[in-house]
């Protein structure tokens, strides 16, 4: 069974067309600045010659069209019929309380995402766009929905809801909901497979850091507290998100400011996080790094708060688990910061987590971290939403 993953997000799709008899992957690519002026197109297929330009794409329909067109291209193409992709496995960010695992894009279950656009405003609506369009043109294949709140979803009682009148989970289902699921389950299991130990009997934490970041606490195979909640804005410090903030600082600064509480939740999830703290230096990691290594206050601020906001989360969660196998770094500052990984370690000594600082600056890959005699052992691994993706649409779309 071939299966096309298409993960779009505000601005951008990311797709990969893989076999499922042995996982291999056929094309990946990237489209990028969707609806900006000049947008641009990466396609990698397997053993070929890589197409990389600039193209108008004005919105993610247009992007899909160029996908599909590109997979059956004479010169560039990996598949000579539509009827090849026998299935579609769509990402989508918010599931609300409905999802616990994959379904079938049916009418009923695309008007229940619809639904939840309100929780997830920058991301559901791209999500059904992408949908939409591979309905349009391929229109004879399986089209599946993979939630990322769909592993968050039995977390018990105590840590999914709020210190808020009980009326408001009944009737609104406010609650924690949590997000990235799809990288916590599939980092969570990988590093249950390296340390040798049952899936179900770890205790781990998952620290899914990239400008979207979330915390887990994985118990037996199971999340039992993550660090997004309602929306994913709640949490640690982010690119542009705040992450978890006192309430009423809502309020202060409607009022002080003169602007609406929707102007103010804009600034909260694009104007805040390290590139509010760095006064707006920027919102890379990369780009911070940098300036902590030159001793730009700005970078160095941001950058030692973001850590300690992570800090406070793995403490909890340890706390949470009664203790921890390991502590797995993934997505792409986890993977790529060997700066941020120090910072956090660096201050998790009291948890008898000893860093290895050679094994930690040549990461690349999977890659243990940590030294022998470290309590808990700290890992590098490489999250792949995309096969996670896959393996369920395929698991679905065969039954």
């Amino acid at each position: 069974m071939k299966v096309l993953v298409i993960n779009c997000g505000s601005s951008s799709l990311k797709f990969r067309l893989i076999e499922m008899e042995n996982e291999t992957v056929l094309a990946k690519g990237l489209c990028e600045r969707i609806g900006q002026v000049v947008a641009h197109f990466k396609y990698q297929p397997a053993g070929g010659e890589v197409v990389d330009c600039d193209i108008d794409f004005q919105n993610h329909d247009a992007a899909v069209k160029k996908v599909i067109e590109t997979l059956m291209d004479e010169k560039t193409g990996v598949i000579k019929d539509l009827s090849e992709i026998e299935a579609v496995g769509h990402r989508i960010v918010h599931g609300g309380d409905k999802f616990s695992h994959e379904e079938l894009l049916t009418d009923d279950v695309i008007a229940e995402i619809e639904n939840c656009s309100e929780l997830a405003p920058i991301h559901n609506p791209v999500n059904l766009i992408g949908i939409y369009a591979c309905k349009k043109y391929m229109p004879n294949a399986k089209m599946v929905g993979v939630f990322d709140t769909a592993f968050h979803h039995e977390l018990p009682e105590e840590a999914y809801l709020y210190g808020i009148p009980y009326k408001y989970y009944e009737d609104y289902k406010i609650r924690r909901y949590g997000f990235h699921g799809m990288s916590h389950e599939y980092v969570s299991k990988r590093t249950a497979e390296i340390m040798g130990i049952p899936y179900e009997k770890t205790r781990q934490v998952i620290c899914h850091l990239g400008n979207g970041a979330s915390i887990s606490a994985i118990k037996n195979g199971h999340s039992v507290d993550t660090s997004m909640g309602f929306t994913p804005l709640e949490g640690i410090i982010m690119g542009t998100r705040c992450g978890s903030i006192d309430p009423e600082i809502i309020h202060v600064i409607s009022k002080r400011d003169g602007k609406s509480i929707s102007e103010v939740m804009d600034t909260l999830n694009k104007k805040s996080g390290v590139f509010g703290l760095s006064d707006f230096l920027s919102s890379d990691i990369r780009d911070l790094s940098e300036g902590y290594i030159d001793n730009n206050d700005n970078a160095i601020r941001a950058l030692n708060t973001y850590a300690y906001s992570i800090i406070k989360y793995i403490g909890a969660y340890v706390t949470v688990l009664e203790g921890a196998d390991s502590i797995s770094f993934t997505a792409g500052v986890g993977e790529n910061s060997a700066l941020v990984r120090k910072l956090v370690c660096d201050r998790l000594s009291y948890l008898g987590v000893q860093l290895d600082e050679e094994a930690n600056m040549k990461a690349r890959g999977e890659a243990l971290i940590s030294t022998p005699d470290s309590k808990i052992k700290v890992y590098v691994i490489p999250t792949d939403e995309e096969l996670a993706i896959a393996r369920k649409t395929a698991h679905l779309a065969s039954m």
